[in-house]
């Protein structure tokens, strides 16, 4: 497993408006939480994508060094969750986990498929099943993936999560069915067509004419009274006001 150790400061203030200024400093809010409390640091961003963009980097195993009062402090921890900005990819806040090199703990770990299969030689399709596994083990024995050899899988086989064999020391947690990889016969035209012949064709909508319907406007007075048209579709004059009768 990766081993990375991240410079970070103790921090005092919470809430948005710190975290803000943090991040207009170059600076990222984070989170150390442990065993039901939880302690506000400092990071450097830089090396947190420096992290990263290793191999199974967000699975490293973390020592958050820093400095309080000319005392040099390390805890250990993994990475819990971390959040981007959505457009341009900056990291606002990162959660660690404070874990122990005596305790196991619970993570999930990235599948490596690796090798040429002979069913994919003779035409076959690789299907790919779960991406990453789910084990239990000290943090000293955690492994950067899980290798799957395919190297033997002919067309129709598979490999489930109870065909690998699994290092001292690490107990799997994912489902023994699970299907890790798969090799299926390519489609076959006849396998096209019937397949095509089952989608339902597009239903038709209703039919639009080239007839606009008329909504006929109801004309009122001053007073909210309704108007009534003349024929031929213009309006009565109305009788000036102080006009005689004759």
């Amino acid at each position: 497993m990766q081993k990375v150790t991240l410079t970070s400061t103790v921090r005092d203030q919470r809430g948005k408006g710190p975290a803000r200024q943090l991040r207009m400093k170059g600076q990222v809010p984070a989170v150390l939480y442990s065993k039901g409390n939880s302690t506000l640091y400092t990071l450097n961003p830089k090396e947190i994508d420096k992290m990263l963009q290793r191999p199974s980097g967000e699975i490293s195993l973390i020592t958050l060094q820093s400095s309080e009062e000319g005392a040099q402090e390390s805890r250990l921890a993994i990475l819990k969750a971390l959040q981007r900005d959505p457009i341009r990819g900056q990291i606002l806040h990162v959660d660690l986990f404070e874990i122990s090199i005596n305790d196991p703990l619970t993570l999930h770990v990235p599948i490596e498929v690796f090798g040429v299969s002979v069913g994919v030689k003779n035409g076959g399709v690789l299907q790919p099943g779960l991406r990453d596994l789910e084990i239990r083990c000290l943090p000293s024995l955690i492994p950067d993936s899980i290798r799957v050899d395919i190297t033997l899988l002919k067309i129709g086989d598979s490999l489930h999560v109870k065909d690998l064999s699994m290092a001292e020391g690490i107990e799997m947690i994912t489902d023994a069915e699970g299907t890790l990889v798969s090799v299926v016969a390519p489609m076959t035209e006849a396998q096209l067509a019937a397949m095509l012949a089952t989608v339902p064709k597009d239903t038709k909508g209703p039919e639009v004419t080239g007839e606009k319907v008329k909504e006929e406007a109801v004309k009122t007075d001053a007073k909210g009274k309704p108007v009534a048209a003349a024929k031929g579709g213009k309006e009565e004059p109305k009788a000036k006001e102080g006009a005689k009768k004759k």
